[in-house]
């Protein structure tokens, strides 16, 4: 039998939607590291993933740009630095695919 136990309580999200990570509101994690997301869509494969990373990455102040694919869906882009949002949808539309209403 253990004697001690370890717990941590874990901050909770206010979202009437349920938890941070299944709610719908947006998220405050990406404000938070200077990160904004898109959705995306059109994307069914990894060289379309890296297809849309590639062409952001290229613009002027993009840390970084990662996809979570969503195959068939609305796929997450996430990107960090200081590019415009403008600029970056542009790249995604160039580039052959679609960015949604946030």
């Amino acid at each position: 039998m253990f004697k001690s136990r370890n717990c941590y309580q874990l901050p909770l999200t206010q979202a009437a939607a349920g938890c941070s990570c299944c709610s719908s509101e947006p998220s405050t994690s990406a404000a938070d590291t200077g990160a904004v997301e898109f959705s995306v869509e059109g994307l069914t494969c990894g060289h379309c993933v890296r297809t849309v990373e590639d062409a952001v990455r290229a613009l002027d102040g993009v840390e970084s740009a990662s996809v979570e694919l969503v195959s068939g869906g609305r796929s997450r882009l996430r990107v960090s630095g200081i590019a415009a949002g403008a600029d970056v949808r542009e790249a995604v539309t160039s580039a052959g695919y679609t960015v949604g209403n946030n």
